[in-house]
Parts: C-alpha cells; sequence; structure tokens
C-alpha cells in the first residue's frame, strides 16, 4: 500500500512540474554556449579541413584507382570496389554539405558584399572546387535543382540528376566570372583565419580559380575541343589578368596541425597500421626512368635497401613484408605534413599538352614540359643537377604527349583524385596484369580500374527514381559507363 501511495505522488508531482517545464522548453533546450551566428571564416575553414580529411584520409581507394598504392597486409576487395557508404557516401555528403555552408555564408553576406568580396570570392571558388571534384567521382549527380529543399527555394527533395556535358561547361563559366571579377581588383576585407589554404592571400585564391578552370577545361579537349582551347588560350595569353598557380610557394596544400585529430592523415593512418606499399608498376616505371623522385616518393626495402613496388590486387599476403617499399618519408611520416589540392607542376603539364595539339599558349611544349619536371623535382627536394640529368637523360623530351603524361603521373603522386583522372582521360599508366585488382568481388570481369565511383547508398534509398536513371549502364557499381571525358577504348 505504501508502494502505490508512493507511486502516485510522483506521479503528482511530475504533473504539477510538467506545464512549469513545457512552459521553459524553449528556454531549458537552447544551449547558452552555443553561437547563434557562426563567422563566414570558420565555415570556410570547417569545410577546407573537412575536404583535406576526405581526400587526404584516402589511401587505398584512389590511392589505389590511380597506380600508386596497393595492401601488402590485410588483403581485403582493393581499391574499395564494393559498397561501401562509409567512404563513397560520406565524399558525396561532404561535397553537399560544404555547399550549403558556403551557401548560407553567401546569403549572410549578401547585404554587405562590397565589404566582404574576398571572403565571397573563397567561398564560391571552394564550391566550385567541391563541384568539378564531386564530377569527377560520380558523374552525372544533382546540380541544377540540388539544396533547394527550403520551400523559399523551391521545396525540391528529390532533385535530377543533371549530366557532366551540362554541368561542365556551366563550371567553367562560373570560374571565369569569378576570375573577371577578381581581375577587375580585390575588396578590402579579410577572409580571416579559416583561410586554412592560403592564410588570407587574396591572390592565392586568384591563381586557384584560374588554375582550377585550366584543370577543368583540359578535360574536356577530347569531347569539347573548341571550349577547352578558347579557355585555356585566355588564360595562357593574358597572365596578369588570369595569374596562375605557377611555382611551389603557391601550391594550394593544406598543411596539418600535428595534434590530435589533426595530424596528417597518412601519418596518423601509419602510427598504428602497416598495410600499405607501392605498386610495382609504378616503382617499376620509376626505375627504369631513373627518376630520382623515387628517393622521396618510395622508402628502399628494410631487407636490402632495394626499391621494390608489390602487385595491386594479390588475394595473398606476401610471406615477407621486409622486402617491399614503403610510401616515402616526405609523404607519410610527418605529422604536421600536407594534403594537396593542387600542385604548381600541373600548370605546366596541362600547357605543355595544349601545347602539343597545336593551341597558342606562350610557349613551346617542351619548354612547359620541362618547366613542370623541374617544379616536380623542387616540390620533391630533388637537386637541380639531379633535375638536369634526368631531362637530359631518360626524361629527355620527345615531342610526345604520352612524355608529357607518364611524367605527370609521377609528379601528381599523393594527389590521388587528379592521377585517377588522368588515368581515365589518358590511359596513363598503361594496365597491365598487375594493374587490375585482382582482388576484386569482380574477379577478371574488368579489365580497367574503376570508371567512376559508386553513388551513395542513401541516394538509392531516399532518391530512388532520379537514382534509376543515373544508374542506368553502370555495371558493377563502378563500371560500365564511362564519365563523359573518358574517351578510351577497349576497356570494361
Amino acid at each position: 500500500m505504501n508502494k502505490i501511495v508512493n507511486i502516485w505522488v510522483i506521479v503528482l508531482l511530475i504533473t504539477a512540474w510538467l506545464p512549469a517545464c513545457t512552459g521553459k522548453f524553449e528556454e531549458i533546450n537552447t544551449n547558452p554556449d552555443a553561437l547563434n551566428d557562426v563567422p563566414g571564416t570558420n565555415v570556410l575553414g570547417d569545410i577546407i579541413q573537412r575536404t583535406a580529411n576526405q581526400i587526404g584520409g584516402d589511401i587505398d581507394g584512389f590511392g589505389t584507382y590511380a597506380g600508386y598504392i596497393c595492401k601488402i597486409q590485410y588483403m581485403d576487395f582493393l581499391g574499395g570496389v564494393t559498397p561501401d557508404n562509409n567512404g563513397f557516401g560520406n565524399r558525396w555528403y561532404n561535397c553537399y554539405f560544404g555547399q550549403e555552408q558556403l551557401r548560407v555564408v553567401l546569403v549572410k553576406t549578401e547585404e554587405k558584399a562590397e565589404g566582404n568580396k574576398n571572403l565571397r570570392w573563397a567561398c564560391r571558388i571552394f564550391q566550385l572546387y567541391l563541384w568539378l571534384f564531386n564530377i569527377d567521382q560520380y558523374g552525372d549527380m544533382p546540380y541544377s535543382e540540388a539544396l533547394k529543399g527550403a520551400e523559399e527555394l523551391g521545396g525540391i527533395y528529390m532533385p535530377k540528376y543533371d549530366s557532366e556535358k551540362d554541368i561542365y561547361p556551366d563550371l567553367i563559366a562560373k570560374l571565369k566570372a569569378i576570375g573577371d571579377e577578381m581581375a577587375a581588383g580585390y575588396g578590402s576585407d579579410d577572409i580571416g583565419d579559416g583561410d586554412f589554404l592560403f592564410n588570407g592571400d587574396v591572390m592565392q585564391w586568384q591563381r586557384f580559380c584560374n588554375s582550377l578552370r585550366l584543370r577543368a577545361a583540359i578535360r574536356l579537349s577530347e569531347v569539347d575541343p573548341g571550349l577547352a582551347k578558347t579557355t585555356i588560350e585566355e588564360i595562357a595569353g593574358n597572365p596578369s589578368k588570369y595569374p596562375l598557380i605557377d611555382s611551389n610557394g603557391d601550391n594550394a596544400y593544406f598543411w596539418w596541425m600535428n595534434s590530435q585529430p589533426y595530424y596528417e592523415r597518412w601519418y596518423d593512418n601509419s602510427r598504428s597500421r602497416d598495410d600499405h606499399g607501392l605498386f610495382d608498376t609504378f616503382i617499376d616505371h620509376m626505375k627504369a626512368m631513373e627518376d630520382p623522385r623515387i628517393a622521396s616518393i618510395a622508402k628502399p626495402a628494410t631487407k636490402d635497401g632495394e626499391y621494390r613496388g608489390f602487385q595491386n590486387g594479390s588475394p595473398s599476403t606476401p610471406p615477407d613484408r621486409t622486402i617491399f617499399s614503403r610510401i616515402g618519408s616526405m609523404y607519410r611520416d610527418n605529422p604536421s605534413g600536407f594534403t594537396p589540392f593542387y600542385k604548381s607542376c600541373e600548370t605546366y603539364y596541362i600547357l605543355a599538352e595544349a601545347a602539343m595539339l597545336g593551341w597558342n599558349i606562350g610557349m613551346t611544349a617542351q619548354e612547359a614540359y620541362e618547366k613542370a619536371v623541374r617544379l616536380s623535382m623542387e616540390d620533391n627536394n630533388i637537386s637541380t643537377d639531379d633535375a638536369n640529368t634526368y631531362l637530359a637523360g631518360k626524361g629527355k623530351w620527345d615531342n610526345t604527349k604520352e612524355r608529357i603524361w607518364w611524367d605527370q603521373w609521377v609528379a601528381l603522386f599523393k594527389e590521388n583524385m587528379e592521377a585517377w583522372c588522368l588515368y581515365r582521360r589518358t590511359g596513363v599508366p598503361t594496365p597491365d596484369v598487375n594493374y587490375v585488382s585482382l582482388n576484386s568481388i569482380f574477379g577478371s570481369a574488368h579489365n580497367s580500374q574503376p570508371f567512376r565511383t559508386q553513388y551513395p547508398e542513401s541516394e538509392r534509398l531516399y532518391n530512388s527514381d532520379n537514382y534509376q536513371i543515373a544508374n542506368t549502364g553502370i555495371v558493377d557499381y563502378c563500371w560500365g559507363r564511362q564519365l563523359w571525358w573518358d574517351t578510351r577504348k577497349g576497356v570494361k
């Protein structure tokens, strides 16, 4: 009986307390320490760091697709070609989350746009970087109807997928518009401490903008050569209006903070793992070319001091892992190391290729190629004498696009996404049996690294009708239909 009375007393007390509680519900559920209005520079910094984490944390997927990195133990399905919503879904999410957060900054600063010019340019440029990064992974994707779930924006909860051939020209046009605006004069505002790429240097953002347009244009050299040619000739023909990332001091590198959880991603992985070596195709190429960059990119095998790669996709762990090279100290052993977004050497490899196509870029293909090689050597701490020896020897200019592409492949190491794009666009490095993921669950069904990243499971579940249309022709998640600018023949 006493227990029953006690229960009713508790019920009555709760009943008496509820009106007071619900009457102050909003007050009680508001965090007094939370910021009501986050500064735009903080938002920009957060998105840059999130993106660096996504692309810098990749050591299997894009690193494998690019022909650089392979597993030497714990032999799972190499290259991540099975559905993985935690990996591929996170990259998809990072793009759209970043777009929305940066859009909010632009909306909040719109009334005082003149006083926030530089910050707004940085946000707009990084939005375009995110779009380009994702379209080069997935191909067709929500774009024109994306981020319009709010009623005032259209209330579109299931956006259609736009085609690459429609998105790409629009991105190039938007990059040009920003480049033209910046050429007319910078703003007076400070981008702020959130500028983790360029430390508030507005001209560096201008260089990044024009360099991204250059990168996007060369992608289209086979499928829309008219747009590619006019874009690259306009940029190269007016360097004062359209400055580029053209020295290693201009590189778009995100430098990590040397503290948990902000250690450089590959270093952080190495603290507890020793699962990764380098492709035999990659190591064998650098050895055959007597390429001095091998000393920075790879470590000699601990057993005998030789540079030696391992077969990509091997179904079993090698019996002796001490005979294989690991990733070089410059790229994996520095807790405050870098994640590259754009390397200056890339600018000159692109210009060299454009010159080979007969486009006017203000220098010869050989001049641009040799400039690119020297920048890459310098970035890898290779001496001028060794660079000269390479350019006079195995790396000597031979008047072919293939010479540009093979050297560019080596130079792009750690910028894995861009190297994967190079492979899909040019076929370099030429695949052989050691290049294909033999340990994939798809076995011998494919003779190429993946054509694309698979769409995340969330799209199949929540945007099903549009997903099904976009997924038509795609086989085994990653193959079947090549990206628009991927014109290779005979790959499956």
